[in-house]
């Protein structure tokens, strides 16, 4: 838990970043992410199945980026997500950093449609992350 005190200037940037995304319509995303599998070896040979979880994190807002020429049409979103929700989902999930969650995620849903994760950048203040910036590309459905 973290010292929310207006003497604390360490979580000022947090507390006003969640109210601002809060504010501006915060949703709920949805991080696929894989499960973690204890024995290795067997994982690595596919006699043990993967597991997916859904993560949610949230205030989160999107926003569709100006539309560029590309190759393929795909348009590009950005997810501002909020740090305080990545790092409570860093401590349930016990992992060591935030850059580990979001590599082991395989796609981000936002109402109902998935994207993938392009990159990642995050913002600073007082030498704490309060916000992660996500750059996604919708995800297409493979024919099988």
């Amino acid at each position: 838990m973290s010292d929310t005190a207006p003497r604390n200037p360490r979580g000022a940037p947090q507390m006003l970043a969640d109210a601002l995304l809060r504010s501006a319509s915060g949703t709920t995303a949805l991080l696929r992410v894989t499960g973690t599998n204890t024995d290795t070896s067997m994982s690595e040979v596919g006699l043990v199945a993967t597991t997916f979880a859904d993560v949610p994190v949230s205030p989160v807002v999107m926003r569709k980026l100006r539309p560029t020429w590309q190759e393929r049409g795909e348009s590009k979103w950005e997810l501002l997500v909020s740090a305080t929700s990545v790092e409570q989902q860093i401590n349930t999930l016990d992992l060591p950093s935030a850059q580990s969650l979001f590599a082991m995620t395989l796609a981000v849903t936002v109402a109902g449609q998935d994207y993938l994760i392009e990159s990642i950048a995050s913002n600073e203040a007082f030498g704490q992350v309060y916000l992660y910036r996500l750059l996604l590309r919708e995800a297409r459905q493979q024919a099988v």
